[in-house]
């Protein structure tokens, strides 16, 4: 399998210059068959990525692809990192070892097959044209200690994007990651223990960098990515930003407690003083966006008053 990676990725490295290259120069340059070319060429495609194929001209990438520099980004983090060109679920992989991890270690795909978002929804994770990152972290004091952890993930995020450069980046609550009003990262945070004692848990986070058309057409949603910068960062440095901000973040989390992060959130909040509702089941809730609360509810202003609503299946909306 490591083989077969070998030749996709130089593939993609020959394919990357934006010119056409015919089957018989990657053959020549790899030095394998035209069969094997046009094989390693399906399979590529097979895992997402968008290949412009003209007869008589060769092939082009139909768009940006960012890999990993493995050796840079292991040896940049001082904690363990486990990367993988392909994997079913970074999240999946965090929690099947988690007795072996320990607090800042991450693992990081090019692809994922089986990619989750929040309330089960599959996560499109084409391979090499977005982020698909996990953490492990560990609370001493139980799952009651990690409430509002999802807000301080997104605060992490916002943090590491404004360093890169990225403009009119913010937050709706509780952990999505809005660029220019449309969903450009979101975060999944899964855990097992006990309530009152020791607690693994794992975030997930995909971040969406070059959406092909394709894969554009599988989501439900308005998104965006981070081609109309005005330079694509880098994904491995993108990385070691992401992974130094949440174990620093999440060290005071612990210490401090979720009043550290409510400046943050408040300058990142999308939806602060705006006219808002919030789906519950089958029940609406309108008001006015007022905040979080120091257990990282959202708080609305509505016609009975201040009310402060979190967990279940909530999911907020701009008010019609």
């Amino acid at each position: 399998m490591a083989e077969q990676w070998i030749r996709k990725r130089e593939i993609l490295t020959e394919l990357a210059t934006g010119t056409f290259v015919s089957g018989e120069a990657l053959a020549t340059q790899l030095g394998v068959s035209r069969t094997a070319v046009r094989n390693h060429i399906s399979g590529l495609e097979e895992y997402g990525v968008d290949i412009y194929s003209v007869k008589g001209k060769g092939y082009r990438l139909n768009g940006p692809i960012s890999l990993v520099n493995e050796a840079e980004l292991k040896q940049q983090i001082s904690s363990r990192c486990f990367y993988f060109d392909e994997i079913p679920s970074t999240n999946a992989f965090i929690l099947k070892h988690a007795e072996d991890l320990v607090s800042g270690d991450i693992c990081v795909a090019e692809y994922q097959s089986a990619g989750r978002g929040r309330r089960g929804r599959v996560w499109v994770s084409p391979y090499g044209c977005h982020l698909y990152f996990s953490m492990f972290w560990q609370f001493p004091q139980g799952m009651a200690q990690a409430m509002g952890l999802s807000l301080v993930v997104a605060c992490s995020i916002v943090t590491v994007l404004e360093k890169l450069g990225v403009k009119e980046v913010g937050v709706k609550w509780p952990n999505d990651i809005y660029l220019e009003s449309k969903k450009l990262a979101g975060v999944l945070i899964e855990m097992n223990g006990q309530t009152d004692s020791e607690c693994n848990l794992v975030i997930g986070i995909g971040l969406n960098m070059a959406m092909g058309e394709q894969h554009a057409a599988q989501i439900d949603q308005p998104w965006s990515d981070l081609t109309g910068q005005q330079s694509m960062p880098d994904k491995t440095a993108l990385l070691v930003l992401l992974q130094k901000q949440l174990q620093q973040d999440l060290c005071l989390f612990q210490s401090s407690g979720l009043k550290a992060f409510t400046e943050r959130w408040a300058a990142a909040d999308l939806f602060d003083g705006q006219p808002v509702k919030l789906l519950m089941g089958q029940d609406e809730v309108h008001g006015i966006c007022r905040g979080i609360d120091e257990q990282g509810a959202i708080i609305l202003e509505t016609d009975k008053g201040l009310k402060s609503f979190i967990g279940g299946e909530i999911s907020l909306r701009k008010a019609d």
